[in-house]
């Protein structure tokens, strides 16, 4: 099945090194983005949305920066797996944090996407006061 590469950006108010956390820890991800995470051995998280889990690694980590997780077994060859990937980037100009995130799926949906995406995002300004 031909995969979709879905890229959103958001302004957030509050600095990478308070946001970090919420990309690439258990707790922070099951604050916003997911039903539950647990880690498990070599950077796999189980990620856990509706009863349902979703094994990724965590492939990428720049501290402050950006976190990338591919998910197992979609497809099986490594070069074309599922990911999300979190970007942050303040602008020199205006000094705000932007969050990038790519979603690279199956999910062909755009509309969907950022109603999942600007949802998603909408819980992660809550939590931050954003």
């Amino acid at each position: 099945m031909e995969k979709f590469k879905f890229v959103a950006e958001y302004e957030l108010k509050s600095s990478p090194k308070v946001l970090f956390p919420y990309f690439n820890t258990a707790s922070g991800l099951e604050q916003w983005f997911a039903d539950k995470v647990i880690i498990l051995p070599d950077q796999t998280f189980d990620i856990q949305w509706d009863g349902e889990s979703h094994i990724a690694h965590l492939v990428t980590q720049r501290l402050n920066r950006a976190v990338k997780f591919e998910f197992v077994g979609t497809p099986p060859e490594e070069e074309n797996r599922n990911y999300i990937e979190f970007k942050l980037d303040v602008s020199d100009l205006t000094h705000s944090t932007y969050l990038k995130v790519a979603d690279y799926s199956t999910n062909r949906d755009e509309q969907e996407l950022y109603s999942l995406w600007n949802g998603f995002i909408d819980r992660l300004k809550e939590i931050v006061g954003s």
